[in-house]
């Protein structure tokens, strides 16, 4: 079975919200198109408790964006964003989620950062959704959503290393780009490791 896959389509990443990635909106009408192509539907949500080692506000005489070591691996510190129960973590309003099967959080733990919707960041715990999806006897997975180069190529990443054939839609995925290169970095990273970009 294919599914489609929705990657962190949440208020705090569009425009205006705490954690914006340029042009997020304009995905959601291209994801509502894609879903009746697809038997099943499943989305990721960042769901952060208040206290999530990732904020630079949890950090004093830290900025966002600067670098740090959360737990014995490497942490960007973020504006507080997507926080359990609030208007910031809620699916975008134009979404279409009456049609979404699932929905997986991640980034709960607060020691440690969750970029794929599989695994948190240095893969000590799963989310489930692996196991679900092959559950369902899914084996190709398209993926669509934000951020081209966090929490989408981390994704997909792990989607290839569990065994997923996975389809990128381009048209469907933003990037942050907090250093100039780093949509097409992770473009090139996720075609290598197998996935096939689509336009």
């Amino acid at each position: 079975m294919k599914a489609l896959l929705l990657i962190d389509l949440q208020n705090d990443f569009m425009p205006g919200g705490a954690l914006a990635v340029p042009g997020a909106d304009e995905i959601i009408p291209i994801v509502n198109n894609l879903m009746p192509q697809f038997d099943l539907i499943v989305a990721t949500q960042d769901w952060h408790p208040e206290d999530h080692g990732s904020f630079a506000a949890n950090h004093p005489g830290k900025s966002v964006y600067d670098q740090i070591v959360l737990d014995g691996l490497p942490q960007t510190l973020w504006p507080v964003h997507c926080v359990q129960n609030t208007n910031g973590a809620s699916f975008a309003p134009d979404l279409d989620t009456r049609r979404i099967t699932r929905v997986f959080s991640k980034g709960m733990n607060q020691r440690i950062d969750s970029y794929s919707g599989f695994f948190d960041n240095g893969h000590r715990a799963s989310t489930g959704m692996g196991e679900w999806l092959k559950a369902q006897n899914v084996s190709e997975l398209t993926i669509a959503g934000v951020a081209t180069d966090y929490c989408v190529k981390f994704t997909v990443l792990d989607a290839l290393k569990e065994g997923f054939r996975v389809n990128l839609i381009l048209e469907a995925c933003r990037g942050v780009n907090l250093q100039p290169g780093d949509v097409a970095r992770a473009l090139d990273e996720m075609q290598a490791a197998g996935a096939v970009i689509l336009h």
